[in-house]
Parts: structure tokens; sequence; C-alpha cells
């Protein structure tokens, strides 16, 4: 069975369609999704979306893109939500050079701020790391966020940012381009980075994997990176899912 750990099922993309995306995933074999809010409005539809699923749960966060956006009213309502029940993580939180849609400096102070609430909460972080991989991991060091771990979402890095990234503590996650046809960055690091390290996601509606590139991505297609996986490390899809789902549980404190 396998855990999509970043998904956006609540995505406009996905209007009207929302609980045949769902059950098309269940059918697949997904078992567990982690659906991530990146502002207050998505938090808190993440959090609609877990209260009405069972097997789906929430992470509350400020994307770098809207980190301009922090305002006071933004803090206090990141720790009412953060307290629900089926919060399971902040996120997701970073870093990202590439648009640069915040300025650099406040991106960096907000994801200082945001990792400071998770360890209130004892809550691990869901990191986004775009082009910022040096400034990223030095202020996940200098802010101690060992202490409630976490994993940088959809990995672009290259092996020896995964390698600190591995001894921080932290766990890397794999989406849809690790079946492109030119993806290798990503394959060395999945070859290298241990299947206990490992996490599996779709980050849909984007990121969609082959055969459906260019389309809309949805969390039933998380099976073709398991399959990718499996491919890549010589190993069964079963251990894949099964260990990756373990993985997951054990991050975000799922006990079933």
């Amino acid at each position: 069975m396998l855990f999509d750990t970043h998904a956006h099922i609540d995505d406009n993309r996905f209007a009207g369609e929302t609980d045949q995306v769902i059950a098309r995933a269940q059918k697949e074999g997904v078992s567990l999704i982690v659906n991530v809010g990146y502002d207050l409005l998505h938090a808190g539809q993440s959090i609609a979306l877990a209260e009405k699923y069972d097997f789906i749960y929430a992470s509350v966060g400020l994307h770098p893109h809207d980190a301009k956006d922090a305002d006071e009213k933004f803090w206090q309502e990141i720790y009412k939500l953060a307290n629900h029940p089926k919060v399971v993580a902040i996120g997701e939180i970073g870093l990202d050079y590439y648009y640069e849609n915040s300025p650099r400096d406040v991106q960096r102070e907000v994801f200082r701020r945001q990792i400071r609430v998770a360890k209130d909460l004892n809550l691990p972080i869901i990191i986004h790391n775009r082009d910022a991989h040096q400034d990223t991991l030095s202020i996940v060091r200098e802010e101690n966020a060992s202490l409630v771990g976490g994993v940088f979402h959809a990995f672009s890095g290259s092996w020896e940012t995964a390698r600190e990234v591995l001894n921080l503590g932290f766990y890397i996650s794999v989406g849809g381009p690790v079946t492109f046809k030119n993806a290798r960055k990503i394959v060395e690091v999945v070859e290298k980075t241990p299947l206990s390290s490992l996490l599996i996601e779709t980050d849909c509606p984007y990121l969609t994997p082959h055969p459906y590139r260019g389309q809309r991505n949805e969390p039933a297609y998380v099976r073709f990176v398991a399959e990718k996986i499996a491919e890549i490390k010589k190993i069964s899809y079963e251990e894949v899912a099964a260990v990756t789902k373990e993985n997951g549980m054990r991050l975000f404190k799922i006990n079933l």
C-alpha cells in the first residue's frame, strides 16, 4: 500500500472531481495521503479534506513564494491550525531562489520562524528548496531543525546535497521527475540513498510522472514513482511501497 506524502488535492485543477480523484488513488493502492497547505487558505482546505477522509492528513505552512505575506494574523492563525489533531507537519516551508516571488531575506526569516513554530509544537517540517541548497541547509542547521526532523520534498539536488540532508537526519522525497527519460541526478540520489530514508510523493497536480507527463498529476500516479525506485534499486515494488509507507508513518507520527 502506498503513501503519497505530498499532494495538493484541494488545488483548483481538481475542482468538482475531488471524490473521483481520491477514489482512483484508493483503487491504485494509495492508503495514506498528506495534503499540504502552503498558505492560510490552503491550510484550511487541507484540514477540511483530512476531516472528511480518515486516510488523509494535513500540513500547514507558508510557501516561500508568499513569505512577504506573513503578517501577525498569519502567525496567530498558523498556531491555531497546527493544533488540529490531523495536522502532522509544518509545511511546505523553505526557500525558492528560482522565482524569487518574495525577497530572499524575507524568505529566510519566515523559514526560520516557521521552524521555530514546528519546534514549539513538536511537528516535523516539509521543506521546499529550489536553487537555494546551501542557504536551506544552513538555516536547518542553525535552527536545530533536526530536533523535529522532516523531509526535503520533491528533491532536485545532487548526491552531495542529499548526503548533507541525510546527515541531518532528514528524509528525501522523490516524485515524478525520477521517471523522466533525461533524469540523472535524482536517479543517482535514489541509487545511493538507503530505502529507509526515502519517501514518495506526487506533488499533484504538478510534476506528473511518465507516462502521463504533461497532464495533470494525481495521487494514483504515485505508484509510477515507486515502480521506478524499485527498478533503480533492483528490489521489488512491494518492498518500496511498504518501506516508504513505514517511513512516512514514522516521520508524521501516524499510528494506524
